[in-house]
């Protein structure tokens, strides 16, 4: 249920790349007008991002995802109404989807804080993260097929329908805790109990001294500088190949064979390489590896070897180089699926979701920040280059700094 909330998070957060492309022509918006709209929805992102960690550690993640859930969903149906009222009114719905949005990280980490034992816990973070790729595989191939067929006005139509009928379901299967599901045995929910990093509700985070903790910020720096990349790529990978070759991009048609196949095989590689990199670092650790060395291990090939991958990805022509460049880097994001993004519970298991709202908050800036400097960039220089350079680099950055200062040591009880 949780890998499904991510999906849906992912399919309604990614539509818009492919179909600003048609609402850019018909509204006849600047390309920095494009970043703005792309950017906007992080503002409300970042907003409830950091308090619904709180909210999940002290009430429960079930109760906060179920609404945010809700609401992002409405707001998703009535974003055509909304783009028909005005440039304005556009960025207005975004921040209120990015308000429901931003709970869901938080609310789910909360929730596996309490029901994974520590042994399976990178691998079911892997899993359920890997709703990121499929989510963002569905929502660009699919609203470029709705697209094709209807207008755009129906990505968002459908793709807010699903999300309200999975509250439905949600509703009915999920429990914040083991002990309040009504299936459990008693020998699963002892186990759970003995094995799993928190078993109770959380009180108040010390939040001083975690904004002034080092493992803590490293794990901050390693946030915003993936963050960069990633949503530099989610908002952008679909006009990239789209635009012309004169501006280094791939010249193909939404909803082409050629279009579809450059979002499917990447993010098909990404999926199996996530659930690798997150069994493999299970697997460490449980033969006695020590959990700082396996996470720092995983994240520096996650982001190192990205980087390199992405900092050729310009140079090439070639349609066949263009997805093995992009294969690379996500399997090497997806191997380093046992770093910075599993190790808040190893910090504070009782406030694993405010670690990830926090941190998550604070690096979602770079979501807000990277699609408006893209659109400047694009406008200013009319090529692609720059872009992914930028990406390359903030990536290298955040590699060493997570490799100097990361601890797996508990620093919050």
């Amino acid at each position: 249920m949780s890998f499904l909330a991510v999906f849906i998070c992912f399919i309604d957060r990614v539509n818009i790349s492919v179909a600003i492309i048609p609402m850019q022509a018909q509204f006849g918006w600047s390309e920095f007008q494009v970043g703005i709209i792309l950017g906007s929805f992080y503002f409300g992102y970042i907003i409830s991002m950091t308090f619904s960690g709180f909210l999940a550690d002290k009430y429960g993640g079930k109760i906060v995802l179920a609404y945010g859930l809700l609401f992002w969903s409405l707001f998703t149906l009535i974003t055509p109404a909304f783009a028909y009222s005005g440039f304005f009114f556009l960025i207005l719905i975004r921040i209120l989807m990015g308000l429901g949005e931003g709970v869901t990280f938080p609310a789910w980490h909360s929730i596996y804080a309490r029901w994974i034992p520590f042994e399976e816990r990178t691998r079911a973070i892997a899993i359920t993260n890997s709703g990121i790729s499929f989510g963002s595989v569905f929502g660009l191939v699919v609203t470029a097929m709705i697209i094709e067929g209807y207008s755009w006005e129906w990505v968002f139509y459908s793709f807010g329908a699903l999300g309200i009928l999975l509250f439905f379901f949600w509703q009915k299967v999920v429990t914040s805790y083991p002990e309040d599901h009504k299936s459990i045995s008693n020998e699963e929910l002892e186990y759970i109990k003995a094995k799993a990093p928190a078993n109770s509700a959380a009180p108040s985070i010390p939040f001083l001294e975690v904004i002034k903790n080092g493992p803590f910020i490293a794990i901050v720096v390693a946030t915003f500088c993936n963050n960069w990349a990633l949503f530099t790529f989610l908002s952008y990978l679909p006009k990239f190949m789209s635009s012309s070759k004169e501006m280094g991009g791939l010249e193909l048609e939404l909803g082409s064979n050629l279009f579809i196949l450059l979002i499917l095989v990447p993010s098909v590689v990404s999926v199996f390489a996530l659930i690798l990199g997150g069994i493999s670092a299970d697997m460490l650790i449980k033969r006695g590896y020590k959990t700082i060395k396996v996470r720092k291990f995983f994240n520096s090939l996650g982001f190192f070897g990205a980087a390199l991958f992405l900092f050729l990805l310009p140079f090439q022509s070639s349609i066949l180089l263009v997805i093995t460049l992009l294969c690379l880097t996500n399997l090497c994001s997806g191997l380093g699926a046992g770093g910075y993004g599993v190790n808040h519970a190893d910090l504070g298991p009782k406030y694993t979701g405010s670690l990830f709202g926090i941190s998550g908050s604070l690096g979602m800036v770079a979501a807000v920040l990277s699609p408006i400097i893209a659109g400047i960039i694009l406008q200013a220089t009319n090529s692609w280059t720059l872009i992914f350079h930028i990406c390359s680099g903030f990536l290298v950055f955040g590699g060493i700094y997570y490799l100097l200062f990361a601890s797996a040591d508990k620093q919050f009880d």
